[in-house]
C-alpha cells in the first residue's frame, strides 16, 4: 500500500541494574506512559520460551542443491526464537521480562549480553545452564520464503518457566496442542492480559478443544491457515469470527494480504492491508506482528490501530537481518512515518490510516541520522 524506507536501527548498552532506563532510551517513546501510575506491575510484558542462536544466510537465488554448494550474499547471527519477540517488545518502549534458559557457551554469553545489555531485558527469571549447550537454528531466506535447520538438547527439566510468574500487565504464550502449560493460569488469575499464539499442529488434529490454555487467554493470533484447520473454515475471516467463541479477540494474518481482527466484547472489526516492501530476511516478522499488537493493546488503542501498527513493524523487520535484531523501534517507525508523508504521489486515504502516529512520533529525533543498528554477527571486539 505504501512505499517502504529501509531504516536502520540502533545500539545500546547499560548496566543490568538500568535495564528498564536502557530499555526506554532505546525505544525514545514509552507508548503506556498516559496510563502509568503507582502500584503499577513492575512488567509490561513477561513471555518465556526457548532462546535460539539465529544464523541466517539471505541473497540466495535459489534452494540449495543436493552434492553442490551455495554461496550466500548476505549472513547474520542474533539471539532468536523467543528473543524475537521479548525485542521487538523492548524496542517498542515496553519494560520486557524474560524466562530462558542459556547455555554457558559462548553462543549463551552472547544471547544473554545482546538482550539484557543491548536491549535492556530483564533476564532475572532467567538461568544460565552449566554444561548446555545453545540451541542453534540456520535460516536460509530465498524466494520470498526460508528453510531451517534447527539443532538443541532438552535443558534439565528444573529449567522451565517459574511456577509463579512476575506480574506484569500482559504476557505472550505460545501454545502447544493437547498440552498446559501451568504459569499461563498462574498469570491469568493474577490479572496478566494473556495473548498467544501458536505452531503447526504436527498431530493433524487441528481440535481448538486441545488448546485448553486458550481459556485463560484474551486474544489469539495465528496465521490463515491455522485459523482455517482449527475452525474448519474455508475463508480467513469467517475462521477469525469463529475464533471468538472461544477467544474475546481473534487476530489472523493474512500473508501479503495483510491481517483481520475481531474483538467480540465491542463488536469491532478490522482489517489493514499489508505493506509492500522489497524483503531481505522475514525471520521473526511474526513475532514483531504479535509485538506491535500488544503494544497497541495495552496503550488502549482502536482495533484498527493496533493491526496497523503491528503491520507496519512487521513490515519493517523483514528490511533487516535476523529476527530480534531487526525489529523497529519508534526511531524507525517515525522515520517511516516522515518518509512517506513526503511522497507527493503517496495515496492520502493511506497516510491517513497511519494518522495515529502523528501525536506518537517526535518532530525531531534527538540523536543523529542514521541510527546505528546491533551488529548482527558474533565475533567482533567490544572496541571493533
Amino acid at each position: 500500500m505504501m512505499p517502504s524506507h529501509a531504516i536502520a536501527g540502533e545500539e545500546t548498552g547499560g548496566d543490568p541494574e538500568h535495564l528498564t532506563q536502557t530499555a526506554r532510551h532505546q525505544a525514545q517513546i514509552d507508548p503506556l506512559a498516559a496510563l502509568r501510575a503507582p502500584g503499577d506491575p513492575p512488567w509490561d510484558v513477561y513471555l518465556t520460551g526457548t532462546v535460539f542462536l539465529d544464523i541466517v544466510f539471505t541473497g540466495l537465488d535459489t534452494a540449495p542443491v543436493r552434492g553442490t554448494e551455495s554461496w550466500a550474499r548476505g549472513m547474520g547471527s542474533s539471539p532468536g526464537g523467543v528473543a524475537n519477540m521479548a525485542a521487538a517488545l523492548a524496542r517498542l518502549g515496553l519494560r520486557t521480562s524474560l524466562a530462558a534458559a542459556f547455555g554457558d557457551d559462548h553462543y549463551g554469553e552472547y544471547c544473554w549480553d545482546a538482550l539484557a545489555r543491548g536491549e535492556g531485558i530483564d533476564l532475572t527469571p532467567s538461568r544460565t545452564v552449566p554444561g548446555w549447550h545453545s540451541p542453534v537454528t540456520v535460516s536460509m531466506a530465498y524466494e520470498g520464503e526460508r528453510t531451517m535447520i534447527s539443532h538443541g538438547h532438552e535443558p534439565p527439566p528444573e529449567e522451565p518457566a517459574p511456577d509463579c510468574p512476575p506480574p506484569a500487565r500482559a504476557a505472550v504464550a505460545s501454545l502447544t496442542p493437547g498440552r498446559r502449560a501451568p504459569w499461563i493460569a498462574q498469570a491469568a488469575r493474577e490479572g496478566t492480559r494473556i495473548f498467544a499464539d501458536v505452531g503447526w499442529d504436527d498431530t493433524g488434529a487441528w481440535d481448538l478443544a486441545g488448546l485448553a490454555d486458550l481459556e485463560h487467554c484474551e486474544a489469539f493470533l495465528p496465521n490463515a491457515e491455522e485459523a482455517m484447520r482449527y475452525t474448519g473454515s474455508t475463508c480467513p475471516k469467517a475462521a477469525a469470527h469463529a475464533l471468538t467463541e472461544h477467544v474475546p479477540v481473534a487476530v489472523v494474518t493474512l500473508g501479503a494480504d495483510g491481517a483481520y481482527a475481531v474483538d467480540r466484547r465491542t463488536g469491532e472489526t478490522a482489517e489493514v492491508p499489508a505493506i509492500a516492501v522489497e524483503a531481505l530476511d522475514p525471520t521473526g516478522a511474526g513475532d514483531v506482528f504479535v509485538a506491535g499488537f500488544v503494544t497497541g493493546t495495552l496503550a488502549g488503542w482502536p482495533l484498527a490501530d493496533r493491526l496497523a501498527l503491528a503491520g507496519l513493524t512487521a513490515a519493517l523487520s523483514v528490511q533487516e537481518f535476523g529476527g530480534s535484531l531487526s525489529a523497529p523501534g519508534w526511531s524507525e517507525i517515525g522515520a517511516w512515518w516522515r518518509r512517506v508523508q513526503s511522497l507527493e504521489t503517496q495515496n492520502p486515504a493511506a497516510l491517513r490510516r497511519y494518522a495515529f502516529l502523528d501525536p506518537l512520533i517526535p518532530t525531531h529525533l534527538d540523536r543523529p541520522w542514521p541510527l546505528r543498528r546491533a551488529v548482527p554477527t558474533i565475533g567482533f571486539g567490544r572496541n571493533t
